[in-house]
């Protein structure tokens, strides 16, 4: 059986809204993806005060940012003081993340949520839903307008908005979605320029990822 994870993204918007996008898509449980919980221009989605929302709603709720959050606190992660998603999903506790959102949504129908309005500004997209993708997950995004929008329907938007060469004889499609999710990645991925990393960069004679 396929499973599906839905992603969200909580904006601006009144937690009665956005609880009426979930009951929408008959959404279980959430799962909030934040590296920090808590939202000083929109405090009704502050962790304690949404789980409080969302248990009234029969919504469950589950916080793990630390596994799938953005801003890791793994120094591996990083290059010239930026997350690189390839070597975040790569993680340990990355990869226990995904099997929690997986096992959980066996019993569940679970929507990601972090911050971001536009699923192609959040990691939720870019990181997240490419590694369920890569585990046979079918991902859902809800939009603001409560419109469903295909994780591939999402990436083509992507390619398209970022005016990447089609396929063709001599280019494949895998390499047009690559391409897409590293330019993204690296526009939208946290960046601490306060600390080194524990590497330098080595892009120009990378190490193998495996």
């Amino acid at each position: 059986m396929t499973i599906s994870v839905y992603t969200i993204g909580h904006s601006t918007q009144s937690v009665d809204r956005f609880v009426h996008l979930l009951k929408q898509h008959d959404v279980t449980a959430v799962a909030d993806v934040r590296s920090r919980p808590y939202s000083r221009m929109n405090p009704q989605f502050n962790k304690d005060e949404l789980k409080e929302s969302l248990r009234d709603a029969n919504i469950a709720y589950v916080f793990l940012g630390k596994e799938l959050g953005a801003r890791s606190e793994d120094r591996s992660c990083y290059r010239n003081g930026q997350v690189r998603y390839e070597l975040l999903a790569r993680t340990e506790l990355f990869k226990a993340g995904i099997k929690r959102v997986k096992e959980g949504s066996r019993d569940f129908r679970v929507a990601l949520m972090c911050a971001e309005k536009e699923p192609l500004d959040c990691h939720r997209t870019i990181l997240i839903s490419r590694e369920l993708e890569r585990e046979d997950v079918k991902v859902l995004h809800i939009l603001h307008d409560g419109r469903i929008e295909e994780h591939k329907e999402a990436i083509n938007r992507l390619v398209a908005m970022l005016r990447i060469p089609n396929a063709d004889m001599f280019r494949e499609e895998s390499t047009v979605i690559e391409d897409a999710y590293q330019q993204r990645g690296e526009t939208i991925a946290y960046r601490d320029d306060n600390q080194g990393d524990s590497k330098q960069d080595n892009s120009q004679n990378p190490r193998p990822l495996e």
